[in-house]
């Protein structure tokens, strides 16, 4: 039982040592507070209810043996250390039908900086799984400029080998559903763009599900009081000037042509991510005849990850729903 243990005694546990410095990436969590808690007490103080089910899953997966993948082979990182550690890892379902279904390409959030899986990764895989689709994280990288668009390159790296090991994975390689979360949410869009998908020669997704997502660089040119900031977001993003962002197919809502069906999920009270992010590119979808659904909660703020305990509780549900009926 997990949620009688304290985050630290799960991170270091052995079985799962490929893996547990990505719980955040970039972030140690050895200086939080909550490190010492147990997950009841992180649950019960601040809110995060999922963890122990991705927690479960991520131990379950971990005892197969068969569940990190490399992006990069150690050439291709000592060639370009900045894609050391990016990976995937690998939630199958237990659902024989699943076979059949597309899979899930998941996208946790971290603002460029840091890749939650921890709330935005591992828990959502395992709704994902219950639901019956088997389900690849992708830990892409971080802190360095120009993120979301070689995150285009990460991306298109793990559809190669999923590809390559269709069959010990169980999937066909061009049937797929991206959801992502925030910054993540953002790699999802520009995977739909001109720099994406088509770009490498990859299958457009069947779906894609972008959560809290940004995708304007003309709201945050417009929000953003501090210029210097404006312009370190965009550079460090997609690497360029705020205003040559604006002007690009970076601007998702101005180019959402290659766009699959889209479901968006996100909350009115949202003070970190503008909800006008997720509204422009609902209303640029419906112009374009895109199939979209928008659901705003009422209540609950930035990174509400499932849902569980608001209002947003069972959007993963209501999503897969969606896309079924299509």
């Amino acid at each position: 039982m997990l949620m009688n243990r304290t985050l630290k005694s799960i991170l270091t546990d052995p079985l799962i040592s490929l893996i547990s410095a990505d719980a955040i990436k970039n972030m140690d969590l050895s200086k939080e507070e909550y490190y010492n808690w147990t997950l009841q007490e992180i649950a019960d103080k601040m809110g995060w209810h999922s963890l122990n089910s991705g927690f479960t899953k991520l131990f379950e997966v971990a005892r197969t043996g068969n569940y990190y993948f490399n992006l990069y082979s150690e050439d291709e990182v000592l060639a370009d250390p900045e894609k050391k550690g990016a990976n995937f890892v690998y939630f199958p379902s237990k659902d024989e039908k699943a076979k059949d279904r597309p899979f899930i390409v998941l996208i946790p959030g971290g603002g460029f900086v840091n890749v939650w899986n921890i709330t935005e990764g591992w828990p959502i895989a395992n709704i994902y799984n219950e639901l019956g689709y088997n389900v690849f994280i992708i830990t892409y990288r971080v802190m360095v400029d120009g993120c979301a668009v070689k995150a285009m390159e990460d991306i298109s790296r793990a559809m190669k080998i999923i590809a390559s090991k269709k069959d010990e994975f169980g999937v066909d390689p061009n049937r797929y559903i991206t959801c992502g979360f925030s910054a993540g949410g953002y790699v999802l869009c520009l995977w739909n763009s001109d720099k994406g998908y088509r770009a490498y020669d990859m299958p457009k997704p069947l779906a894609c599900f972008p959560i809290y997502p940004v995708t304007s660089f003309r709201i945050i040119r417009d929000n953003m009081w501090d210029p210097k900031a404006k312009e370190d977001c965009a550079v460090g993003s997609v690497g360029c000037s705020i205003d040559k962002a604006c002007e690009s197919s970076f601007e998702i809502p101005e180019h959402v042509e290659g766009f699959p069906p889209t479901a968006i999920f996100l909350a009115a009270e949202d003070d970190l991510v503008n909800p006008l992010h997720s509204k422009n590119l609902a209303k640029a979808l419906e112009e374009a005849g895109i199939p979209c659904r928008l659901e705003i909660g009422p209540t609950g703020g930035h990174g509400f990850s499932d849902g569980k305990g608001m209002c947003m509780e069972g959007w993963p549900e209501r999503a897969i729903e969606w896309f079924e009926n299509l």
